[in-house]
């Protein structure tokens, strides 16, 4: 009987298993493989095997734990791998052009992008600390690899270091919250911890407070919220473009996961507690996100502060605290991995020998001679921006909602103010673009794969934006039951 049980448990893994048992396969295709584009074939086959699971899994009507509890398997944690999953295809697709260029094609960057993915969908699946943390470091120790992957680029070797670094005291103030929790209620399990909780004077017992500190700094150090958001630009704009794209979504959904299902089962009944750490937090982060903005001309470095002005603007459905709010911040997530992905893959696009394509200037007068190029940039920044029928109204439209029905009515006119101004480096892109003479010919190099990833983000940016429903339903459908 244990060991059907056991095996229904293991079952419940099949997708965490498949992908790690397909990096393990590329790492040894890599010693007899030449050709490393066949890899990133080989890895998409391996990812769309794990979806099918996920997918078969998704026939359990009730969440289901597994290894005492330590696993969940519901809507939640599957809407967030259905995320990641999309995360890695589309960065595997715009890699192989990029990978290419830069002389970098190794085997192991596609067996690193399977292993980061593996830990941010166990951190989905968490509910247990001590599970979200080996999820979490798998999934950091892989992404500081990757940020570090072009070894001869100076500027590469920097924002590895200064992720690890960083990384690591984001990992010690995890592990201090995590003790101080389990020194006070004597369990690591989420539902443990509420149960244990509901039992104490919060009032009179400081400690728990300042464990929650420690952990709530630990996640926004992953989503780059302000002040915990200094290593954003310069990793953003060391790492390979791919990667940038890469980490830009999946390390912060991966947080934002974990942040909602720790704050919400764990510590729901200390919602005012938590809420008077979010609040000035997400203020603050929309602030230097916004502001910092104006001065970039690297387009990377632009898209790092944008990174943190949007983690302001979803953390507003986590501050509502309630599961509509929590749906709102998924949904936004899910639409902002098509818009800022697309927009990364725009930049790949004018990377060639000798040209790297990330400073404002090198898009001046791109409309005259690559009209299509533009059109999608445009296209991505307006949804960025949140000019409407495009995804990105959709997601900072219901956000803000959200935020006003739970009686957050200034944070949301804060936030709304905040977009107003970031719509200004947003449209200086569009404006260079279409609005100045180009200083020299620009020449575009593409591939099959990055013509394809820009044909699904596109599609997908305008159809969220004049269709928002199917998304929102299914959203809903899948967090709300």
């Amino acid at each position: 009987m244990k060991t059907a049980n056991y095996l229904v448990e293991i079952t419940m893994l099949m997708p965490e298993l498949t992908m790690m048992f397909m990096a393990l396969i590329l790492l040894l295709l890599d010693l007899v493989v030449k050709k490393k584009e066949v890899l990133a074939g080989v890895g998409i086959s391996g990812i769309l095997v794990a979806i099918y699971g996920t997918y078969k899994l998704f026939v359990f009507t009730e969440p289901q734990s597994a290894f005492a509890d330590m696993f969940v398997l519901d809507g939640y944690s599957n809407f967030f791998k259905l995320i990641f999953y999309f995360n890695i295809i589309l960065t595997m697709l715009i890699s192989l052009k990029y990978m290419s260029i830069e002389k970098a094609s190794f085997g192991e960057y596609y067996a690193l992008l399977l292993f980061s993915t593996t830990g941010m969908m166990i951190m989905a699946s968490a509910s247990d600390l001590i599970t979200l943390y080996l999820g979490l470091e798998l999934m950091a120790l892989s992404t500081y690899i990757l940020a570090g992957l072009l070894r001869k680029q100076p500027r590469s070797n920097e924002a590895a270091l200064k992720y690890f670094f960083l990384g690591a005291f984001s990992s010690a103030f995890l592990l201090y919250g995590i003790s101080l929790t389990y020194g006070l209620t004597g369990t690591t399990n989420l539902k443990g911890i509420a149960a244990a909780l509901q039992t104490l004077n919060i009032l009179e017992s400081p400690v728990v407070f300042l464990g929650l500190i420690f952990l709530i700094a630990a996640f926004a150090f992953k989503v780059a919220l302000a002040p915990f958001h200094m290593w954003a630009p310069d990793v953003y704009e060391g790492a390979p473009t791919s990667v940038t794209a890469f980490m830009s979504v999946g390390p912060k959904a991966a947080g934002f996961a974990v942040m909602g299902r720790v704050l919400f089962e764990a510590f729901g009944g200390m919602h005012l507690q938590w809420n008077s750490i979010l609040i000035p937090l997400a203020i603050i982060t929309m602030a230097v996100g916004s502001i910092s903005a104006l001065a970039q001309t690297n387009i990377k470095r632009m898209l790092a502060y944008s990174s943190i002005a949007h983690a302001g603007y979803m953390l507003l459905g986590v501050i509502a605290g309630t599961p509509g709010g929590l749906a709102s911040m998924v949904n936004y997530l899910m639409i902002y991995m098509f818009m800022n992905i697309g927009a990364f893959a725009i930049v790949i696009m004018l990377r060639r020998e000798g040209f790297q394509g990330e400073n404002l200037d090198d898009y001046t007068g791109l409309a005259k001679s690559h009209p299509l190029a533009s059109a999608l940039m445009l296209i991505f920044m307006f949804s960025l921006t949140g000019i409407p029928p495009t995804a990105g109204f959709i997601g900072k439209f219901y956000v803000f909602m959200e935020a006003i029905n739970a009686g957050y009515t200034y944070l949301a006119v804060i936030a709304v103010v905040f977009s107003v101004i970031s719509a200004f480096f947003y449209l200086r892109v569009v404006m260079n673009m279409y609005m100045k003479d180009p200083k020299e010919e620009v020449t575009l190099t593409t591939t099959s794969s990055l013509n394809l990833a820009l044909a699904i983000t596109t599609v997908m940016v305008i159809l969220i934006g004049v269709f928002p429903s199917f998304l929102l339903n299914l959203v809903r459908t899948s967090i709300l039951g």
